[in-house]
């Protein structure tokens, strides 16, 4: 057999693989760790109930890293991830261009050392900003767009190394998705840290669903679920009903915030910033 009929029968066999299991009605995802996944998982279900309303969703049992969920996607072995976007992941699977969070974790508020809660409250311009150093993940993809605008960056390729060393003043800020810094201070009571109560950064910034890039079926039933549950409303009903986003919100008080807004060039230029209704509206909360 010739290579050429090799490649095009192993062809065949993926996108009928991937077609029966589009049709099958169980989708494998990644394993369910904590509020933001569950959340995620709970839209994903929605979505689907649109569509497929035998879905059922099958949370792998195994903890993976991004890259090799990336893998696990390509291989076969997981059907659908949800992930902060970047070039490299759009350019390796399909991307579902709704953001999963209304752009919430472009929407940025501060953790900072207790004794400079006056420090922040002069800071209202982009410019203000310029007087202090933000801490970052080295190859979180959002460390590129604070650097873009030309904040003071400093990084590690630890997480946890992060807290300790805005205490022991390495940096002055931390900025976190409005629904993460609360509980990241609550677990780090011997720290002397606080939420920042006057600054939002806001910058275009997407958590998408992605597929493999064979399953244009999978990627189009996910993308039609989410516009009618968006169109009948029931999205929004179950994101702003979820115990984890009305505490954030709550707490974060948004619409008294000073609002600094900064651009983000490594958004793909498909990124649907002019459907309005899927991004969060700080003005309308």
């Amino acid at each position: 057999m010739n290579r050429n009929r090799l490649w095009q029968i192993t062809l065949f066999l993926m996108m009928a693989f991937f077609t029966f299991s589009s049709l099958a009605g169980d989708y494998k995802i990644r394993k369910i760790e904590g509020a933001k996944e569950a959340f995620a998982a709970d839209i994903l279900q929605l979505i689907l109930s649109k569509v497929d309303p035998a879905a059922r969703l099958v949370p792998d049992t195994e903890s993976m890293s991004e890259a090799r969920l990336t893998d696990a996607v390509i291989d076969g072995q997981v059907d659908i991830i949800w992930a902060g976007t970047s070039q490299a992941l759009e350019k390796q699977l399909l991307t579902v261009r709704i953001p999963i969070l209304k752009g919430l974790l472009g929407h940025r508020i501060f953790i900072i050392r207790k004794a400079d809660k006056e420090r922040f409250k002069n800071v209202t311009e982009l410019k203000d900003l310029f007087d202090f150093k933000a801490g970052q993940g080295t190859f979180w993809g959002d460390t590129a767009v604070l650097k873009n605008a030309n904040i003071p960056t400093t990084t590690t390729i630890k997480y946890p190394n992060l807290f300790p060393m805005l205490e022991g003043g390495r940096f002055d800020y931390f900025p976190r998705a409005v629904h993460e810094p609360w509980v990241e201070v609550e677990s780090r009571p011997e720290l002397d840290l606080i939420v920042e109560e006057h600054v939002l950064l806001i910058y275009p910034y997407a958590m998408y669903f992605f597929v493999n890039p064979s399953n244009q079926i999978l990627h189009d039933k996910l993308y039609r679920g989410f516009e009618i549950s968006i169109s009948d409303g029931s999205f929004d009903a179950l994101f702003f009903a979820n115990s984890m986003i009305k505490e954030a919100l709550s707490k974060a008080d948004l619409a008294k915030r000073n609002i600094i807004r900064i651009d983000n060039p490594y958004m793909h230029k498909d990124t649907p910033t002019n459907r309005s209704e899927f991004w969060l509206d700080v003005s309308k909360l």
